[in-house]
């Protein structure tokens, strides 16, 4: 969990009092770049089948963010999930982002084990602030 907090911390310039938008953003953010560590391995549905599974986990402890989200998706939704952080106050995404982000960790390791898990993840945990990640394009 601390990694997630840490990289959380770091994204929103360690601001305790950091706004709605730049939380969501950061948050978003993360899960662009986990989108763009893991689908060579696993394809974008991997991705966002691991993203909806977790998703519904985490709605257990905070129902509120499976607001938005409608089934399963083929693709993680970023908009839909920056729509649903933007409604909350900042901490509460902040923690609702950080259950999230655990849970798909959790579900990842349980699948390919924890090291493997850690090794795919460590660009998203060392990503400098304010880098987004590299834009998919189709062809």
């Amino acid at each position: 969990m601390h990694r997630w907090l840490e990289t959380l911390t770091r994204r929103v310039g360690g601001q305790a009092d950091a706004d709605a938008e730049r939380v969501a953003d950061a948050i978003v953010v993360i899960w662009l770049e986990i989108n763009q560590a893991l689908h060579p391995i696993i394809g974008y549905r991997g991705v966002a089948a691991l993203f909806n599974r977790s998703l519904k986990v985490a709605t257990r402890e905070f129902a509120w963010l499976g607001d938005g989200h409608q089934g399963a998706l083929a693709a993680v939704d970023a908009s839909a999930l920056k729509s649903t952080l933007l409604r909350q106050a900042p901490e509460i995404a902040v923690a609702g982002g950080i259950v999230l982000f655990v849970t798909f960790h959790e579900l990842l390791a349980s699948l390919v084990g924890p090291s493997l898990t850690d090794q795919l993840l460590c660009a998203v945990w060392t990503q400098p602030s304010g880098v987004p990640p590299e834009q998919e394009t189709s062809s």
